[in-house]
């Protein structure tokens, strides 16, 4: 004799566990996995196996399209609860930030200084030749970076954007945004490019400091020197910063190409891509707050000793805490 299973039997025989733990989840969502006594927290895996089974069954039986939809859901719900991750996002950021990101950065130390080093020399290239020829400003830096500034501009008019106030709202939406955008970009193009031999991050990072190092013999030429570097580097610490910590991924990832040594090549890449990839998103945290210290602080604080003086503790700030930061974990 053969059976049939209807579709209003298979829901009414099973309903009742599939409402149990939609419930369980709820709380859990809600209130977290404490909220549920020990019993309930032991049933929850049998239950989501019998949300498993049912939804194997539905698609067979070829059940109404609103119940396999239900189904799908709940034992997605039910997986996440299960399988996934115990911590709160609070607990995982703090364990990036406090340990894994200021580890990396130290595991990375090498090609972290050879990126400082890159933008460094690029900077002193891109200054010398520059002072020599200013006509070279125009090869180094590109017309939407320079936004009109250049050999031909006037003294005062140099001068006018490094103390010129603007809107803090606005530039909060827009210029800061702008800026976070633009840099992020570029850091983490110079991370991805790295798998073609850590060749084109180093490039990307000796351009970026010819294009500083143009900037700083415009500026030297009149005379504003000490003003423009109070008005690059309370930002332009962190975002440096953040350049060479991409760049040093890229650099890391070219170095398991070239140098794979006894892993296979792909192994090794997927590997240190893995390592890399931290110093990349601990970058763009950086890259954010230097957009909103270069579309706000530098905008409303005019005082040169003032910005020097919080270039300076930026700078201590980031020593301390990538050097120290984890270090007993």
């Amino acid at each position: 004799m053969t059976v049939v299973l209807k579709s209003a039997a298979f829901r009414a025989e099973r309903e009742p566990s599939w409402r149990e733990l939609e419930g369980l989840l709820d709380r859990v969502e809600r209130w977290g996995l404490p909220s549920l006594a020990a019993g309930e927290v032991a049933r929850l895996p049998a239950l989501y196996r019998a949300a498993l089974s049912s939804l194997s069954v539905a698609r067979a039986i070829s059940l109404d399209r609103n119940v396999l939809d239900y189904l799908e859901t709940l034992s997605a719900r039910a997986y996440l609860v299960v399988y996934g991750t115990r911590r709160h996002l609070r607990d995982a950021l703090g364990d990036f930030f406090v340990r894994r990101f200021p580890g990396a950065v130290r595991a990375h130390r090498r090609e972290l200084a050879l990126a400082i080093a890159l933008i460094a020399v690029g900077a002193g290239v891109g200054h010398a030749l520059t002072a020599a020829d200013a006509e070279r400003f125009y090869a180094f830096v590109a017309p939407e970076m320079a936004q009109g500034r250049g050999p031909t501009s006037s003294t005062e008019s140099l001068r006018e954007v490094l103390y010129a106030p603007r809107d803090a709202a606005q530039l909060l939406k827009t210029f800061a945004m702008f800026l976070f955008q633009h840099n992020a970009t570029i850091g983490l193009l110079a991370f991805a490019v790295g798998f073609a031999g850590g060749v084109p991050s180093a490039l990307l990072l000796f351009t970026n400091g010819l294009v500083l190092g143009a900037f700083g013999a415009l500026y030297r030429s009149r005379g504003l020197a000490l003003d423009f570097w109070g008005w690059v580097l309370p930002h332009g610490v962190t975002e440096l910063l953040a350049v060479a910590l991409c760049g040093a991924a890229g650099l890391a990832l070219g170095q398991a190409v070239l140098f794979p040594g006894r892993e296979e090549r792909l192994a090794g890449l997927a590997r240190r891509g893995r390592e890399a990839g931290v110093l990349a998103v601990g970058a763009v945290a950086l890259f954010f707050a230097a957009a909103l210290v270069e579309g706000l602080f530098r905008q409303l604080v005019h005082s040169v000793p003032v910005r020097y003086a919080v270039a300076a503790g930026t700078f201590l700030f980031w020593t301390v805490y990538l050097g120290r930061a984890g270090s007993r974990a």
